[in-house]
């Protein structure tokens, strides 16, 4: 089986395309979607219209259900995303699981990790964000990776949340972060203050495929027109997006966003 992962897509329709392009080319089985649709300042609603109508076994991400919260308790891509939707598309995501089991292929498919659509798992955030250079995380052990397994039993998991393509193998299980699709770089408080950076604009999601020895992952990042959205978060005001998109690494924030 070959399967093409995607995760964290955030309504950017440009570098969604552009992967679909690449997939179509790549002879995968399946497409899998692992949440964090369409929160964000660019295309939520072509986004999510798009994705209806693929079909593709999806998952929701902790925005998924954030944007299920009341509109004065959403944050700031929340609020445009809640603006922008159409009630169907709405209803769509928020009707989507937290986790999926794929059978008979023993794969399972999370945000976060099996517990929590918030916590990360091949990442662990640091309270050292600018001590000698710090992002504010770093690649998890094998035990911190082990913990966050849980009782999980598959030969593959599929996970997103972090936004940074990464492979760990635990007690016989695969455990793959695709990337980001749609949003390269971000800055985040919790539960320290902390950077998560490619270090270029490319849309990345990858390809697993299960072989006489296993599952083998091709880590995929795609050229598209990220200028464009660029200039969509810009128009949105977004310029903490803006910075991001255009060069994988976190520019201006939005805690910056109020002076300017």
């Amino acid at each position: 089986m070959r399967i093409a992962a995607l995760s964290d897509i955030h309504g950017n329709l440009p570098a969604l395309l552009a992967v679909w392009d690449e997939i179509g080319r790549a002879g995968v089985d399946l497409v899998v979607n692992l949440g964090d649709i369409a929160s964000g300042p660019l295309w939520p609603q072509e986004t999510t219209a798009w994705l209806m109508a693929r079909g593709w076994p999806t998952i929701a991400g902790n925005h998924e259900r954030q944007l299920r919260a009341p509109l004065a308790g959403q944050g700031l891509s929340d609020r445009h995303t809640s603006g922008e939707l159409a009630p169907a598309q709405s209803a769509w995501l928020a009707a989507l699981p937290a986790t999926m089991p794929l059978e008979p292929a023993d794969v399972l498919l999370v945000h976060g990790t099996p517990a929590s659509d918030l916590q990360e798992w091949l990442e662990t955030v640091t309270p050292d964000l600018g001590v000698h250079g710090s992002p504010g995380a770093r690649a998890a052990t094998l035990p911190e990776v082990r913990e966050r397994l849980g009782g999980v039993r598959a030969s593959l998991v599929l996970c997103g949340h972090t936004h940074m393509p990464r492979t760990a193998a635990v007690d016989g299980v695969l455990v793959v972060n695709p990337g980001s699709v749609g949003l390269p770089a971000y800055d985040h408080d919790q539960p320290f203050l902390h950077r998560m950076e490619t270090g270029s604009p490319h849309a990345r999601w990858a390809i697993v495929e299960r072989g006489a020895h296993g599952w083998s992952v091709e880590q995929r990042l795609t050229a598209y027109d990220h200028e464009a959205a660029a200039r969509r978060a810009e128009v949105n005001r977004r310029g903490d997006w803006a910075d991001a998109l255009r060069s994988g690494r976190v520019g201006r924030t939005e805690a910056d966003l109020g002076s300017g």
